[in-house]
Formats: structure tokens, sequence, C-alpha cells
């Protein structure tokens, strides 16, 4: 039997709309012949929300008792015996009452899938384990319901729901997402302006990176080796000399032009691991290029333009920045340089930027070959 499809409706904050956005799709295929029911949802006494549910089949909740009180949570097994063709399952990251089969709701959703029923759900970012600490930092709440991203990057289909930080916090005064006595404690704590702010731009990055993973494999999947540079991404190759330094802010802030952008670090060894450059400097280079939100990469080869040029086509690197060369005009008369092999093995769609500084040799010049 072949696997469900999961779709994601995935938000900055509670009070966007994915739940409503759920349901109208629901709606949208229940009206071309598909098999709904609402799984689960949480309407919060949201009264559009609740409207937009009439209509569609629900199957009835299952009820538990933990420590003297009743809970109510999604009947799995009622829903598999349904086998409907779609379930609308609301809140991924919730933790299921003890008792039930599974600890979290994203583990009943797996077994719907696996049973051949589509799925559709919501989830905020806030709720995504590797954002937990991130989120804490930004609202001062710390989210003890998460999910595991994999679980979110593995859906077929992810669709932000966003909202404008001003257009929310609307809505809130409005009475629109928490009931009256919980208005105005929001809106002073997690529902400030700043905070939905960056949560906003969180999720937006988030569906982005996952965007290229798809690209990516799309890629792979049809032998397509050209580079689709969906935002800019600069490698900087560092051979351990004292110009490091200089090339990784040089490489950060080409890669701050644009929305998003981002920055890597190579530095090539021999195949047997071995390298020339002081082990001090390095670790500070590295240093460096962390601290500036960049990773860093070592990679062993006995060719250097080769291995960075490689590095620049697996990441869809759009940028090299490599330093001006530190040897003399002689030297360089008698043997090709790095640099020149670096911008001949970029062909036309990597730009190669090549970096003066303090250590290069004078009177050395590298020209790059134009993009088409």
């Amino acid at each position: 039997m072949p696997r469900g499809r999961l779709r994601v409706y995935l938000g900055a904050a509670p009070g966007v709309g994915k739940t409503y956005d759920m349901l109208e799709e629901g709606q949208r295929r229940a009206a071309q012949g598909t098999d709904v029911v609402i799984a689960l949802v949480e309407d919060h006494g949201r009264l559009p929300t609740r409207r937009m549910a009439e209509g569609l089949e629900t199957v009835p909740r299952r009820t538990l008792t933990h420590r003297g009180a009743e809970f109510t949570e999604m009947d799995l097994d009622a829903v598999l015996a349904r086998r409907p063709a779609l379930a609308l399952v609301d809140e991924l990251a919730h933790t299921n009452v003890p008792g039930s089969r599974h600890a979290k709701r994203w583990q009943d959703v797996e077994d719907l899938l696996d049973a051949g029923t589509d799925v559709i759900t919501t989830v905020n970012i806030q709720h995504l384990e590797s954002l937990n600490d991130v989120v804490e930092q930004i609202t001062g709440t710390r989210q003890h319901e998460t999910v595991p991203d994999d679980v979110v990057r593995r859906a077929d289909q992810i669709e932000v729901v966003d909202m404008s930080a001003e257009a929310l916090r609307r809505r809130m005064a409005g009475g629109d997402v928490y009931p009256p006595e919980r208005i105005d404690a929001a809106l002073t704590h997690f529902f400030r302006i700043g905070n939905l702010t960056a949560l906003r731009e969180i999720a937006l990055l988030w569906a982005a990176d996952r965007v290229e993973e798809a690209l990516l494999r799309y890629r792979h999947g049809h032998g397509i080796q050209r580079p689709w540079s969906t935002r800019e991404r600069v490698l900087v190759a560092l051979s351990g000399g004292p110009e490091g330094e200089t090339l990784v802010r040089r490489a950060k802030r080409i890669a701050s032009r644009g929305a998003g952008g981002e920055f890597l670090a190579v530095h090539v060894t021999r195949d047997d691991g071995l390298t020339g450059a002081p082990p001090a400097r390095l670790a500070r280079q590295r240093a460096l290029v962390e601290e500036l939100g960049g990773t860093w990469h070592t990679v062993s080869d006995e060719h250097p333009a080769r291995a960075v040029v490689d590095l620049a086509r697996r990441t869809d690197a759009t940028q090299i920045v490599i330093g001006a060369t530190r040897h003399s005009r002689l030297r360089n008369i008698l043997r090709r340089g790095t640099g020149e092999a670096v911008i001949e093995a970029s062909g036309d769609d990597i730009d190669v930027y090549v970096v003066t500084h303090s250590e290069a040799a004078h009177g050395r010049l590298l020209r790059r070959r134009p993009r088409r």
C-alpha cells in the first residue's frame, strides 16, 4: 500500500490562520469528491474556524482519565478503522495524554500515513525542535511541546501561513485569537512587534531552506549539474595564510548584501591530511567563521582548486572568494597558481572574487571569466 502524503501548514505564531486554512482546503477537497474527515481540530472558540468545519465528517474523540481528570484526544484507532482518503489533524507538536498509543501526535500522524491516508496538519515555527532555544531567547517563553524538524521536512508540501505582525496584533486586540482576559498579557509579552517580526522571518527562512533541499534532490535525481541559485551563497577558500581573516570578513559582507545570504569557508589539506598552515591560525579563522554565522569545511585533495570548485557546486554556491597570490611574479610565471585554476574551473555560472590584502605580491592581476 502506498504511503499517504503529508501537507503541513506552517505558521510563525498562534492566530495566523493555519487551522482555518486547513479546514478550507478540506472543504475544497471534499467538494471535489475526496473522502475527508476531521480527525482532530482545535478551534479555540474562534467562530470563523468553527463555521469552516461545518459539513465535514468528524471522528469522535477518545476520552482518557489522567490524575483524576478527563481529557479528550484524537481516536487514532477509530480514524484508522474509518480509512478516509484524507484526515485533518491539528497541532502536530501536541503531547498526548498518558495512556494514548503514542506519546506525541506526530507519531499518530505517522501511523495514518503508513496506512495510506493523506494528512493535512498544522504547526507553528516555535514548536520545531531545532529552534526551541532560539525562540526562547526571542520571546522569553520556552515551548515544551516540540516536533522533530525531520518530521516536517519530510512533508510532501509545506505552506507558510503568513501575516504581518501589525495585522496579527489587530486580530488579537479584536478578540479573534485569545479570549478577552488573555489579550492584554499576550500583546505585552509574546505578541510584541519585535517578537512576531523575528518569528515570521525565522519561519520564512526555515521554509526557504526546505525548498532548497527539494531543489537539490530534484537536480540530483535528474542529473542536473549546473547550480540553481535560490539565494546568495558565498564560499571563501582559506589556505591558512595570514590574510584569512580579511577574506572571511569580505565573504560575510558579500553574503549579507542580499536577504537570506550565507557563507561557507573551506580549507584544503593534502590527501594524507597534513597541512602547511599553522594550526593555531586555522583555529582562529575557523572561530571567526563560526562567530559570523558561517560554516567551516575541511577537504582533503591534492588539487586545491578542484576541491574548492567541487564543494562550491555541491553546496550551490553562487560566488567564490579567494585571496590574491602571495607568491612572487617569477614563481607564477613558472607555475600556474591556484587562483587561475579556480577561475578556469568555475565556468560561467559561479563568480570568483580575488581579494587583495597586505600579504599579496605586488603587480599581480587575476582576471575572472565574465558571466554569461
